[in-house]
């Protein structure tokens, strides 16, 4: 099935739908198996959909195989996915029909500057606006950057509370198209909420910064705004978050039951004694029911040992 027919198909009006949107730049590891369970769980206790995005739009940083090995080990889980998996590696056209529309809107610019240039020009990471009115003589465009306002920015997370940001003194303008050609995160990831029918997003605290940009694109595009919670993020010892950079170690998929009971203890839903290590359908059959938002621990990290092993 294309992705196309996907769209034309499967999407209609559910009252929740959630998804688990991985890249593929290694194997699950505890901090990723943290964040399907909780987006798995805040959907199915409530009847709805949970999709599965494979978000595989950066080939620089992905790793042979990792995808399919995401795959078998949420099924070695038994975190069942509906509908087909939706690779974004295949929907270059949808998000350059969004790119045209950003960009005949005047909600978009192109942009010469390297991070170099930012570095030098606006003493930091923050877009200067060097661009914003036109390039400058003799440069050529290298990237294109949204326009965005000088106020603040306000939303309320399930879980982290308010969330307030001036998007052009603290984010500043950000890339939708890179200087490799490539799409970026914020075009692809709303574009892919919208036309999926996402209406709660459920992810870690390392993307609550994220929230803010895509909720402006998603007003740029005229896409309503899904409701979103940020899970607290597993670190190590060194408050680092669990990642293919830091060495965090792959889920293990032969014996799914003691991790995924350490997973549901570090979302604040510890499995009775009879059921610690227990098959994984009996602990999710379990935590469906058991399931409660409220309960999450509402903080932005949380050190575990050993990764969760």
């Amino acid at each position: 099935m294309s992705a196309d027919q996907y769209f034309t198909t499967t999407v209609k009006h559910v009252p929740y739908r959630g998804r688990f949107a991985p890249s593929p730049t290694g194997p699950l590891h505890f901090g990723s198996l943290v964040t399907a369970l909780g987006s798995y769980l805040e959907a199915r206790s409530q009847q709805g959909e949970w999709l599965l995005r494979m978000e595989d739009i950066d080939p620089p940083r992905e790793q042979t195989g990792a995808a399919d090995a995401i795959l078998r080990a949420l099924e070695a889980y038994h975190l069942n996915w509906d509908g087909v998996v939706l690779y974004q590696s295949l929907r270059h056209a949808a998000y350059e029909t969004a790119l045209t529309q950003l960009i005949e809107n005047h909600h978009s610019f192109a942009c010469s500057c390297s991070r170099k240039t930012i570095a030098v020009n606006g003493g930091g990471h923050i877009y200067p606006g060097t661009c914003r009115d036109g390039l400058p003589p003799g440069e050529t465009p290298r990237t294109v950057r949204v326009r965005v306002p000088n106020k603040d920015e306000i939303f309320t997370d399930a879980l982290q509370g308010q969330v307030k940001s001036n998007l052009q003194t603290e984010v500043g303008d950000f890339v939708v198209r890179r200087a490799d050609g490539l799409y970026a995160y914020h075009l692809a990831v709303v574009v892919d909420d919208a036309q999926q029918g996402i209406t709660d997003i459920v992810r870690g605290t390392d993307l609550l910064g994220s929230t803010l940009p895509q909720r402006y694109l998603q007003r740029c595009l005229g896409y309503s705004h899904p409701q979103y919670s940020h899970l607290p993020l597993a670190v190590n010892q060194h408050g680092q978050k669990l990642s293919k950079q830091n060495f965090a170690t792959a889920i293990d998929i032969r014996h799914p039951g003691p991790t995924l009971s350490k997973a549901l203890a570090f979302l604040g839903h510890p499995p009775p004694a009879e059921l610690q290590g227990a098959d994984p359908a009996l602990l999710l059959n379990w935590a469906t029911a058991h399931w409660d938002m409220q309960n999450v621990p509402r903080t932005a990290s949380i050190c575990i040992d050993g990764e969760g092993k």
